[in-house]
């Protein structure tokens, strides 16, 4: 479904190990506060639903790192021509997969479409490791 790149340990020595106290909502601001000075200082349109998808891919990888992660070790938010960059660090080796909607006796589950979202919605997607452990999720939403 998604194309992942697990990079190897060396990934950043700077990330730190502790883990943050940001919620999806701090991020959502700080993807909002991002795109709109970069829409500003470039003097060009940023489209709604571009930055409504950034918005919901930035929530998702960081809620995502609360509940399955152990946690946000790390938060990084860049804006170029190309998309928006988000990068969530967590606690956590293991790589993100797609649970089914469904269990074994076909009973609807609760939650498991986060990381669908945020494969439809970014371009790229790359889960890296990191040295002091956990990994780094990094998705870039087009700004169409």
């Amino acid at each position: 479904m998604c194309e992942h790149q697990r990079a190897g340990a060396a990934a950043d020595a700077r990330e730190p190990c502790r883990t943050l106290s940001w919620r999806p909502a701090d991020a959502r601001r700080a993807v909002e506060h991002e795109v709109a000075e970069h829409c500003t200082a470039c003097a060009i349109p940023c489209g709604a639903q571009a930055l409504e998808d950034a918005l919901l891919v930035a929530s998702e990888l960081t809620t995502n790192a609360i509940l399955h992660g152990g946690g946000i070790t790390g938060f990084d938010v860049d804006v170029d021509p190309g998309g928006v960059r988000v990068s969530v660090c967590d606690r956590s080796d293991d790589v993100p997969v797609a649970a089914a909607p469904v269990d074994e006796r076909g009973r609807f589950r609760p939650g498991g479409r986060g990381w669908p979202i945020v494969c439809r919605l970014a371009r790229d997607v790359r889960v890296a490791g990191l040295p002091c452990g956990g990994k780094r999720i990094t998705a870039v939403v087009p700004l169409r």
